[in-house]
């Protein structure tokens, strides 16, 4: 997690539908809408991918290869948080939680780099127990070498304070973010009833202990302002599977089409307003993406960026 207004470690020193051709344009055309001629340039190192075709793990490992590899972002020695969406007590066929194919072949990537440590963990919607297990993400991060940990108490966040919060000026943060050298946010894209869409920055809500107050006071300027202190290192988007109605948590496979897509990137609005653009909206309809671009959290202008399209 890098902050521009505060690192991790001088921190803590400092302070403790209608239907799939109705309201959802998730296809290739919505994809080329992110993925058009005019977003492609050439460059040695690219600040997004776009990628389809493949399997989750198969398109992560090409994807992070066009990216420059996990080292990157991963040194030799450094402890790593890879943060899925596993919020929901539903298996991956539901879409509504991050593909375990997917978690897993990342947590292998930062090992394989050097990481010391790989830690997966959400602050989850159901269950905490039955979410890990049922998701997958549990087996798969386990298989993967890497480490589950709850996030269900209370006592394992601390208060910090969000210098350019507008309504939300301090929240409980998980120690394990606040300690870690890197973090890797996996949001699984998806529709979601209380914000219309469920991207990236919305996916660190679940590294934060008290979001119910964000929901009861302006919960998309909450978003928006936590990102602006809370930046991932890495983001990567899961739309191998995409929920394109019900969520946060869908009802059955119908609300579910297969995509097989992935982005990946650093910028964490860029990657926000590209996903938006593949689920067939206007970014400027997402409260928060709109609200994020006065707070120095990324670029909302896929024009000014390096995007490198990989079809498989």
């Amino acid at each position: 997690m890098k902050n521009k207004e505060i690192n991790r470690r001088d921190f803590i020193q400092k302070s403790t539908m209608a239907g799939i051709a109705g309201t959802f344009a998730l296809s290739f055309g919505g994809y080329s809408k992110v993925l058009g001629e005019e977003l492609i340039q050439d460059h040695v190192s690219p600040d997004m991918i776009a990628i389809r075709g493949g399997e989750p793990a198969a398109m992560f490992k090409k994807a992070i290869e066009a990216w420059g590899g996990m080292k990157r972002v991963v040194k030799p020695g450094q402890t790593v948080v890879v943060k899925p969406n596993i919020g929901w007590n539903v298996t991956p066929d539901r879409a509504a939680n991050t593909n375990p194919q997917l978690v897993e072949a990342i947590v292998r990537e930062c090992l394989n780099a050097g990481a010391k440590e790989v830690f997966v963990m959400d602050h989850t919607a159901d269950v905490w127990t039955k979410c890990y297990k049922n998701s997958g993400i549990e087996r798969a991060t386990k298989d993967a070498g890497g480490k589950m940990v709850p996030g269900n108490n209370e006592r394992d966040y601390k208060t910090v304070h969000i210098p350019k919060g507008k309504r939300l000026k301090t929240v409980k943060v998980h120690d394990l973010i606040l300690t870690t050298d890197v973090l890797i946010n996996v949001p699984v894209l998806k529709h979601h009833v209380s914000t219309k869409l469920s991207l990236g920055m919305k996916n660190l809500m679940g590294i934060v202990w008290d979001r119910q107050w964000w929901h009861k006071n302006d919960l998309h300027q909450c978003i928006a302002d936590f990102a602006s202190y809370c930046k991932a290192d890495l983001t990567i988007v899961d739309a191998y599977r995409v929920m394109k109605r019900n969520g946060p948590m869908g009802v059955s496979t119908d609300d579910v089409l297969l995509q097989k897509a992935l982005l990946l990137g650093s910028d964490p609005l860029a990657l926000d307003v590209a996903s938006t653009k593949m689920f067939g909206m206007n970014p400027q309809d997402v409260g928060y993406i709109r609200l994020s671009e006065d707070l120095d959290i990324g670029t909302s202008d896929l024009s000014q960026m390096s995007i490198q399209k990989i079809k498989i």
